[in-house]
């Protein structure tokens, strides 16, 4: 029996429980009432400012280094820098940046965020005009290096206050934000660096720093939280750890910028900073995976998303770079084309991006972000397919749809790429999730752009061999063509007919190099083909986090 039961203000006493069977069978047959989905927390203008501050510092921290090696060349004759001397100011500035990516989460909980980053935005600034300033190679090298201390600063806060202050649902379009500054800015910057060097001087690419960090340094200002420092952490500080990953990636980057140029290990100086890196770095992971406070949690790189995308992020930094590096070289020394010309063909590559990267947020709502993911791959690796038959006249009017399927897929692949491989990165785990995965992605441009100058060379002087048995000096069609020579240069000032045969056969031999030399290119294009097909691989591997089902944010 019932004694007391109250339902919608009527009251039932003393009724038997057989009476009320029909009406509760009939409750379980009725269908379930509909649970309305749970609206995406709402994120307040204020963190929107914050993450859109951040992004835009990350933004010019790459752009700076992009069109500061498209103007190196004035930047060594304005300096009186050698062109091996030289390339230290770009390297120097590298060096600085990959050691700082992974130091800045914890210099960020040591110092707060708002104090971090904002000393070192307006520093980044500051040494941005004090290098138009500067009057020598050393004062130049010093000064790039400290600036790549505080631009390496601004790349992995931007990523990490993405993951850490936005929810799931809109972190696409945090990363989203993001590739601005990992995508299209290597692709627009040569052409910035371009344009300013040939028309302004290269100063200017220093200068163009000023205004949009201005905004930036307002916009943290305003919209970061203000927080106690915590300098009882450098006491617990992995010191261990920071010194034997400093000297390692300092060494290891060193080898990778001048390795090349000075002959790898044929040099004592390269065969010295190569053990260096293997022993510090072997140190540094030990000192990781044994000690109680790491400064990186290594451990993150078993879990199967964030593992197999750094992978795919290591082999899209070898492709983004090495593009970026491999076309200007190509342009300049094949079809002789000036900083400002190079920079027009590589707007394509950089201009569509502008439009195409907002839309990827809205791409994942409604697709699986791994499919998205995969096909930006594939047509990154399309893109570089398509330069593998190159001539003589391949130039810009062949390069423009090239250039533009590489800009879709770089589109495509950075945000949802980001997005899978950090879901279930715990708030603790985020400065080193971000510190790694930027890390990996500018030491694989480094690997590459390694990879490259060096293959290049080797397959040129392959592709030289093999055309020279073909151009022997007893080939009728040999002996025709320096004929034919001789008369020009003959019927063009030159009187002795020694000197013209001369010229006619260096003639010969320039056009047989430069040949040799594009069918090398076609080579490097098909190697960053296949690191990007290694890459698609890599991501198929992927599994689709909980908070992207169905392929959206919810």
């Amino acid at each position: 029996m019932l004694t007391s039961l109250s339902t919608n203000n009527y009251q039932f006493e003393n009724i038997p429980m057989t009476a009320l069977q029909p009406t509760l069978n009939s409750a379980v047959d009725l269908p379930a009432p509909r649970t309305a989905t749970p609206a995406a927390p709402a994120v307040s203008a204020r963190t929107w400012i914050a993450v859109a501050g951040a992004t835009l510092g990350a933004f010019m921290a790459v752009l700076n280094i992009q069109i500061v090696n498209a103007s190196l060349a004035d930047i060594q004759g304005a300096i009186g820098a050698g062109i091996d001397d030289g390339g230290w100011i770009s390297t120097s500035y590298l060096i600085a940046e990959i050691v700082v990516i992974p130091l800045s989460g914890w210099l960020a909980q040591v110092f707060s965020v708002r104090i971090y980053l904002l000393t070192n935005a307006v520093l980044f600034l500051a040494l941005s005009v004090a290098c138009a300033f500067a009057q020598d190679l050393p004062q130049m090298i010093a000064l790039r290096a400290v600036q790549g201390f505080t631009g390496g600063t601004l790349i992995p806060l931007a990523f990490t206050l993405i993951i850490t202050l936005l929810p799931k649902a809109k972190q696409p379009i945090g990363l989203a934000l993001f590739a601005l500054s990992a995508t299209f800015a290597p692709a627009i910057g040569p052409t910035i660096g371009g344009y300013l060097t040939e028309n302004w001087g290269w100063q200017y690419i220093f200068y163009v720093n000023l205004v949009p960090g201005a905004i930036m340094i307002g916009m943290l200002f305003v919209s970061l939280e203000a927080k106690p420092m915590k300098l009882s952490l450098l006491r617990e500080g992995d010191w261990a750890g920071i010194v034997t990953m400093a000297i390692g990636l300092a060494a290891l980057q060193t080898v990778l910028e001048e390795g090349n140029k000075d002959d790898w290990f044929g040099s004592p100086f390269i065969v010295k900073l190569s053990i260096i890196a293997a022993v510090a770095l072997s140190a540094f992971l030990w000192i990781e995976l044994t000690a109680q406070k790491p400064l990186l949690n290594l451990r993150l790189l078993v879990r199967r998303n964030f593992g197999f995308g750094i992978i795919a992020n290591f082999l899209l930094g070898i492709a983004l770079y090495g593009s970026v590096y491999i076309l200007p070289v190509y342009l300049s020394r094949i079809q002789g084309y000036n900083a400002e010309q190079i920079g027009m063909v590589l707007a394509w590559t950089g201009l569509p991006q502008l439009f195409l990267i907002p839309l990827v947020p809205k791409l994942m709502q409604r697709l699986d972000a791994r499919i998205i993911i995969g096909f930006g791959f594939a047509l990154f690796a399309a893109s570089n397919f398509m330069n593998i038959f190159m001539t003589n006249d391949y130039a810009t009017d062949q390069l423009f749809w090239p250039n533009v399927v590489r800009a879709v897929g770089q589109a495509l692949v950075f945000a949802p790429l980001s997005a899978v491989a950090t879901a279930g990165i715990e708030a603790e785990n985020a400065g080193s999730a971000s510190g790694l995965f930027n890390m990996m992605r500018n030491l694989g441009g480094a690997v590459g752009i390694a990879i490259l100058q060096t293959l290049l060379t080797k397959r040129e002087q392959y592709h030289s061999n093999v055309l020279m048995q073909s151009v022997s000096m007893l080939e009728q069609a040999t002996q025709a063509r320096i004929e034919k020579l001789t008369q020009y240069f003959m019927s063009h000032g030159v009187a002795d007919h020694a000197a013209a045969v001369l010229r006619a056969i260096a003639a010969v031999s320039r056009i047989v190099q430069k040949q040799a030399f594009i069918l090398a290119f076609s080579d490097m294009f098909f190697l960053l083909g296949a690191a990007l097909i290694a890459a698609l691989l890599a991501s198929l591997l992927l599994k689709k986090p909980g908070h992207l089902s169905g392929g959206g944010a919810h």
